[in-house]
């Protein structure tokens, strides 16, 4: 009888946290797409004069990555495609290179924060990690490779960009362009963002909270978007309905929930605990090689599987690492980065890419074939890597 009930707990409440965190989220994203939030905040940042391909460049590598980090990757990549796809028509260029950077920096933004990924809150969840860790290790690692990565796109598709160049000085001033996406914020929207920034910023300090109110862990940073997302309704009543019908992906939800039944099982089996012992044994107790196993092995199955079906079967091997007295920070962070950026690699590694794929078919009747991925999501994939890998084993901050 136990074992029952250890099984259904593992199978049932360590799985509605997230889905109960998603879910409010997405209720939260629904309020800001119907008082279009997106497109204003989007605007802000493209209405600017002497509009350069550069410029576009790098407005779309750093929004697509804040706004990931603040409404999460699937949100961010349909509202920047939105733009991406109408400043493309208006210069008549080619808009798969744009979509292509927009995509790569959408993952790499999702490390920055809990909400950037469901991996994020779901490693928050298991391992403890506040919202304050994520801004303090996390966002700084997906800064730099921001960076570097706007480099790189700045130099595989120079002759995008110099075509873009060219057709704005023939089509001269983007007059017309800032009247298409000028918009003025309303008192919806207003109201709306007061919700976002009054949510994120207790979630911000919810581990702060809940020491304060004596509260169990992680205990705020589940209610808050619970309570938002009640509030948004009540104001909303009228459209309650679609926010919970149509804005929250149940199918979604569903996936997480089995996956993550069957991760809890892999763990009551005592399969997690059977694979760490043995990497325990292989490796010994060098935490800087088993960070480079997990934080790779973690980017290759991501660039083949869904990063969520992944992180969700690996955590549980994390976890039975804490039976050999193994330091665990540098090992989720490794799972982190490394689930995220590696979807990056290929065309199906996660499901920002799948989503753009479908819209730039869809709207466009374009289709972009593995290969051509492959090449700049390798450079990209490896290098971001290769930076969060130094950082994770030469930063003592991260031990």
């Amino acid at each position: 009888m136990t074992k029952t009930i250890d099984l259904e707990h593992l199978i049932l409440f360590s799985s509605l946290e997230v889905i109960l965190f998603l879910i409010g989220m997405m209720v939260i994203v629904g309020l800001l797409k119907d008082t279009g939030f997106f497109a204003w905040l989007v605007s802000l940042v493209l209405r600017m004069r002497r509009l350069t391909a550069n410029k576009f460049l790098l407005i779309i590598s750093f929004v697509s990555a804040i706004l990931s980090c603040l409404v999460g990757e699937v949100a961010a990549i349909i509202f920047i495609l939105a733009v991406i796809l109408e400043i493309c028509d208006y210069f008549e260029v080619n808009p798969v290179p744009f979509v292509i950077i927009a995509v790569m920096a959408v993952n790499i933004g999702s490390v920055g924060t809990i909400l950037g990924n469901p991996i994020g809150v779901l490693i928050a969840i298991k391992s403890g990690l506040t919202f304050e860790d994520f801004i303090i290790k996390a966002f700084p690692i997906m800064v730099l490779a921001i960076i570097v990565c706007t480099i790189i796109f700045k130099y595989w598709y120079r002759k995008a960009l110099s075509q873009f160049d060219r057709h704005i000085k023939e089509l001269g001033a983007n007059e017309i362009l800032i009247r298409l996406i000028s918009i003025s914020p309303c008192k919806e929207l207003k109201i709306s963002l007061g919700i976002l920034l009054t949510t994120l910023f207790s979630i911000s300090l919810h581990h702060r909270i809940e020491i304060l109110l004596g509260l169990p862990e992680n205990t705020v940073l589940l209610a808050l978007p619970l309570v938002s997302s009640g509030l948004v309704m009540l104001w909303k009543s009228h459209k309650a309905r679609d926010y919970i019908e149509k804005d929250v992906e149940w199918w979604t939800l569903l996936f997480f929930l089995l996956l993550f039944a069957q991760a809890g099982t892999l763990k009551y089996s005592g399969t997690t605990d059977v694979i760490a012992s043995r990497l325990g044994q292989a490796i010994g107790n060098n935490a800087s090689a088993l960070t480079g196993i997990v934080l790779w092995v973690s980017t290759i199955g991501s660039s083949i599987l869904d990063n969520v079906v992944l992180v969700a079967a690996f955590i549980p091997v994390l976890q039975s690492f804490s039976s050999l007295n193994i330091h665990l920070d540098s090992l989720w962070w490794a799972l982190l980065i490394g689930g995220c950026f590696g979807g990056n690699i290929t065309i199906v590694g996660s499901t920002a890419n799948i989503v753009a794929l479908g819209i730039l078919e869809k709207e466009k009747n374009l289709r972009l074939k593995f290969l051509q991925w492959l090449g700049i999501g390798l450079v990209v994939g490896c290098v971001t890597v290769c930076i969060a890998w130094a950082v994770l084993i030469f930063v003592p901050y991260y031990h």
